[in-house]
């Protein structure tokens, strides 16, 4: 037996999947967002350049290609959606912003499959290019707080956020954060002392406890803003309270991707254990020019990750409005000779938007009986060679047992009422 590739899964049962990209759709929708889809396969320098070499997801992480032609440059599998969409705004020569789009689709990172966690995942993304105004900031998160908990119902989750200010401010506070890392370089873990000297904001994504604890005392970002970002920083705190919006500021949040600046946020529950995130982002305001454009684009965005949110809602699948599956019409040709007529009345029950199946296999009546009531069929539609000849159907309600003869043609009628 061949089995599936370790970190994929196959999905036999799509209902909460489908659900919930019904329901993002449509909340989206009264957002202005557009749905766009972007390529799996992109070159790898698009993640290179906007991810930033020293990312894990970079450096460790990404699914690369091998191709037939020495004149293609390397390609991978996408890890995340943002570089894609902020590649096709420049690559497609989008002029009118805000550009509000989302999408949905497989990505791909080389990592350690565990609970909420594979090696092919499916996100949501949304983004907003375009637009510096942090109020953007404020109505993005609330769009996403509205929907996990007006939508989905959701309640044990929290929010996190954290405020990276500009450039400067970062130059500023990495001073401050390197003296800091230098008087502990004993305490400190190894790929905290490597981070150190190539990136050293994400000293803060350590999963080491004693770090961890360290950089309880280490000087925060946020300590380091100048005139504007501190402004920023308190209008986007004070929208979020307006907007009701509860948040936690969490000083160590940084996200650890190297285009996002300023707002970071994450939504987080404790129903998914160690890994605990199933939303995230932040903006991002110089990633399209980096990109080529020829200026920047202010812009935020954020990921739904569909697995983690599906290991929440399970634990409430009874809160939420599910799609009922149809009705299901099971019609039983009793021999070969009905199976013509089986197939027309089921033609035409279809025809009529119902959900039909035929047993088709040959088996006893009372074997092909037992097995309509096993699939759960609302009504059987018997055929035998007394119903051919009389252009009769012999339909039995499975739930209440009762039997009705009525003509062929009476049958849509009969099952409509």
């Amino acid at each position: 037996m061949i089995r599936r590739v370790k970190g994929t899964q196959d999905f036999l049962d799509l209902t909460l999947f489908d659900f919930i990209i019904t329901t993002i759709s449509r909340h989206l929708s009264r957002y202005h967002f557009t749905h766009i889809t972007t390529p799996i396969i992109e070159h790898t320098e698009l993640f290179k350049r906007s991810l930033g070499q020293q990312t894990d997801v970079v450096s460790k992480e990404m699914f690369t290609l091998e191709t037939r032609s020495q004149d293609d440059d390397g390609m991978c599998l996408r890890p995340e959606a943002t570089a894609s969409i902020a590649r096709a705004f420049v690559e497609n020569g989008i002029q009118t912003t805000p550009w509000k789009v989302w999408t949905w689709g497989p990505m791909f990172r080389y990592e350690r499959p565990q609970k909420g966690r594979f090696r092919e995942f499916n996100q949501v993304s949304m983004e907003i290019i375009g637009s510096a105004s942090i109020a953007q900031d404020a109505h993005f998160i609330k769009m996403l707080d509205r929907y996990f908990h007006e939508t989905l119902h959701l309640n044990n989750y929290a929010v996190l956020i954290n405020f990276l200010g500009c450039q400067q401010d970062r130059d500023r506070m990495k001073i401050a954060l390197t003296t800091f890392l230098e008087k502990n370089s004993a305490i400190i873990c190894s790929t905290c002392t490597e981070r150190k000297d190539k990136n050293i904001l994400r000293i803060f994504d350590c999963k080491n406890q004693d770090c961890q604890t360290l950089y309880t005392k280490a000087p925060y970002i946020t300590d380091f803003l100048c005139d504007e970002c501190d402004s920023e920083w308190k209008t986007l705190q004070l929208q979020l309270h307006l907007l009701s919006v509860s948040y936690a500021h969490k000083p160590t949040l940084v996200r650890g991707l190297d285009y996002y600046q300023k707002t970071v946020f994450e939504f987080v529950s404790n129903d998914l254990g160690a890994q605990n995130t199933f939303c995230g982002g932040g903006r991002y305001d110089h990633l399209i020019k980096d990109l080529g454009a020829s200026q920047d684009q202010p812009s935020i965005g954020a990921a739904i990750g569909i697995e983690r949110l599906m290991l929440m809602l399970e634990l409430h699948k009874d809160r939420l409005a599910l799609e009922q599956l149809p009705s299901l019409h099971i019609i039983i040709p009793l021999s070969t000779e009905q199976h013509a007529l089986a197939l027309l009345l089921a033609d035409t029950l279809q025809a009529a938007d119902f959900c039909v199946e035929i047993l088709l296999e040959g088996d006893s009546a009372k074997s092909m009986m037992r097995k309509a009531n096993k699939l759960g069929a609302a009504y059987s539609l018997i055929i035998g060679s007394e119903e051919q000849a009389t252009k009769t159907v012999s339909v039995k309600n499975m739930i209440t047992g009762e039997d009705t003869h009525l003509a062929q043609s009476e049958v849509v009628k009969f099952l409509k009422k």
